[in-house]
C-alpha cells in the first residue's frame, strides 16, 4: 500500500477515532513522523495512540535500528523478526526466546502478564521439544537441497521419519 501524501510504501497504518468515526491513515515513515510531532496540544497527543507512536518515535525507534531489528533471525526455525512483524506469526517456541526484548512490550500491552496461566491442550502438554526439532530437521533438510547435498537431504529426511514416529513425551 503507497503512503496517502507521497509514492513511497506505506510503513504506518494509523486509526484515529476523531468524532465517534474511524479515520484510517496510511503513511510512510517520513510523513508519519511529520504527522505524528505535528500536535497543537501536546498533552492530548499523548493520550492518543498517535501520541504514544510519536513518543516512541522520538525515544529513538528510527529507521537504521528497525531495519538492524528487522534482520534478526530465530536459530531454531530461521524466521525473522520482519517476517513476523508482517505475518503476526511466530514460527517456533524458541522465537519467545530470539525475540524476547521485542516480544515482551507487546505481550505485556496485550495480556497483562508474561506469563500463561489459563489451560493448556493435555495432548501438547510435552512435546515442544520434538515440534521444534523437526521445524529446525525440516529447514536443514531444504537447505542441503537447495544447496544440491542430496545425501545429506536424505538423512535429515530420515531422521524426520524417526522423530515422526516417536510417541510423544
Amino acid at each position: 500500500m503507497k503512503c496517502q501524501q507521497c509514492d513511497k510504501l506505506a510503513t504506518f497504518h494509523i486509526t484515529e477515532l476523531t468524532g465517534g468515526k474511524p479515520q484510517e491513515l496510511h503513511l510512510c515513515e517520513d510523513h508519519a513522523r511529520q504527522y505524528l510531532t505535528r500536535s497543537d496540544d501536546e498533552t492530548a497527543a499523548a493520550t492518543t495512540l498517535a501520541g504514544v507512536l510519536a513518543h516512541q518515535m522520538a525515544v529513538g525507534q528510527t529507521a537504521e535500528e528497525l531495519a538492524r531489528l528487522d534482520q534478526r533471525v530465530c536459530p531454531v526455525c530461521g524466521i525473522t523478526f520482519y517476517e513476523f512483524r508482517n505475518q503476526g506469526r511466530l514460527g517456533c517456541p524458541h522465537d519467545y526466546l530470539a525475540f524476547s526484548a521485542e516480544l515482551e512490550p507487546l505481550i505485556i500491552n496485550i495480556h497483562g502478564e508474561t506469563e500463561h496461566s489459563g489451560k493448556r491442550p493435555a495432548r501438547y502438554a510435552g512435546g515442544t521439544d520434538s515440534r521444534t526439532q523437526l521445524i529446525r530437521l525440516r529447514r536443514e533438510m531444504k537447505a542441503a537441497v537447495s544447496e544440491e547435498r542430496y545425501e545429506q537431504a536424505k538423512e535429515l529426511k530420515d531422521k524426520i521419519k524417526m522423530v515422526e514416529a516417536a510417541p510423544l513425551e
